[in-house]
């Protein structure tokens, strides 16, 4: 038995037992090709449109508005380009925030180079961007708005709805990066308003390699890979049905235990956060309030400790990390926390802990010994090392 602690959920989660079983079949048992006409091949295609349809009613979506992609990196840049080739005549400026993920900020530097100028909202201490901020960088050549639901550093939750409702009061399409919300907190695109939505399987317990891209209706996507003409002839390759029946499960499932999980994940949090926030010279990142249930983020006094305190955890079998799994080889400081007005210090001395409904009690009890002996050790290794 592992008897490791893992807590770096937001980075990837254990594929759940339910989203196993819905896969296997199609690596073996039913495993035609989705496109063609004959009995393996339609049990294959049933099985993709099936999964099409358990996804969107996770979300409140239409059927027609789901297209499966490799992942959240993939859906962001998708989400980007087709509004950019949709409304490419009617101007060249796209507003986001410094928070982003890098899927959709090298993006948009990539479409900087193309001739977009980007404005990107600073939040605020708590990682918030307000309907007032997105109202004041508006113009009149603005095409599109993507703001991310939930950041991935510290877990703050944005406010979509009121951001969405700021863009179309200007009709503008707005694009949310969905991937650490998804089967976390409730999503229902209609009554969010959002035009495009991304989401990643890995993140809620389904397979690494799959996600999806949520387009309005209304809001049709750019043809975005060339080929055999695949999900309505806009992303075309074969369909990766056992990821996708996966991903189906998995996203079924967090939504069916939606509120328990989120009980049980901010009961778990709060008391790490509680015992966290007593040892000295310790802060809790994001926000206090409006956060996800299974995320919590922090920095201490000292700075560019950060690495070595995960190592630390490591050695004591917890698995945590300081931030963006993208970046954690980097010694650089989160820039989700710089924008925040953390200097860059005290940024890379960040901790993110983030928790899954397999986490229990016992081991946030082990975290909650350890890790006060373990900063404490740091800073007496500092010390010395000045002395």
């Amino acid at each position: 038995m592992d008897e490791r602690i893992y807590v770096d959920n937001s980075a990837t989660t254990a594929v759940s037992e339910r989203a196993l079983q819905a896969m296997l079949p199609y690596f073996r048992e039913n495993f035609g090709n989705p496109s063609a006409i004959y009995s393996y091949g339609q049990e294959a295609k049933k099985a993709l449109e099936d999964s099409r349809r358990i996804v969107s009613k996770a979300i409140g979506a239409l059927n027609n508005e789901i297209y499966f992609t490799s992942g959240g990196t993939e859906s962001d840049n998708w989400a980007i380009h087709s509004v950019c080739k949709l409304k490419g005549e009617a101007g060249k400026h796209i507003i986001s925030t410094e928070i982003e993920h890098s899927a959709v900020l090298r993006t948009l530097e990539k479409m900087r180079g193309e001739g977009y100028e980007i404005s990107l909202l600073r939040p605020d201490k708590n990682g918030q961007i307000s309907a007032a901020q997105l109202e004041n960088a508006i113009r009149k050549d603005t095409v599109l708005i993507s703001i991310m639901m939930a950041n991935n550093v510290v877990g703050t939750v944005l406010p979509i709805k009121e951001l969405c409702e700021t863009a179309h009061k200007h009709h503008i399409i707005f694009h949310t990066d969905a991937v650490q919300a998804a089967a976390h907190i409730p999503i229902n695109v209609r009554s969010l308003g959002v035009d495009l939505l991304s989401m990643s399987a890995h993140k809620f317990h389904g397979p690494k390699g799959v996600g999806a891209l949520f387009v309005r209706v209304a809001v049709k996507p750019a043809a975005y890979i060339s080929g055999g003409g695949q999900e309505k002839g806009y992303r075309s390759g074969t369909e990766n049905v056992p990821g996708i029946a996966g991903m189906a499960a998995a996203i079924e499932e967090g939504a069916e235990n939606l509120q328990n999980n989120a009980r049980h994940l901010t009961a778990l949090r709060d008391k790490l956060i509680e015992h966290t926030l007593k040892i000295p010279g310790i802060y809790l990142t994001g926000d206090p309030a409006n956060r996800l249930p299974g995320h919590a983020s922090f920095v201490f006094e000292g700075g560019k400790e950060g690495a070595r305190l995960i190592n630390m955890l490591n050695d004591e079998g917890i698995c945590a990390s300081s931030g963006s799994a993208c970046s954690a080889s980097s010694i650089e400081a989160p820039h989700v926390l710089t924008a925040m007005g953390y200097d860059k210090e005290i940024a890379q001395s960040a901790l993110r802990i983030s928790l899954s409904r397999y986490n229990t009690e016992k081991e946030i009890d082990t975290i909650n010994r350890r890790l006060p002996l373990l900063v404490d050790e740091l800073r007496r290794r500092k010390e010395k090392t000045i002395l």
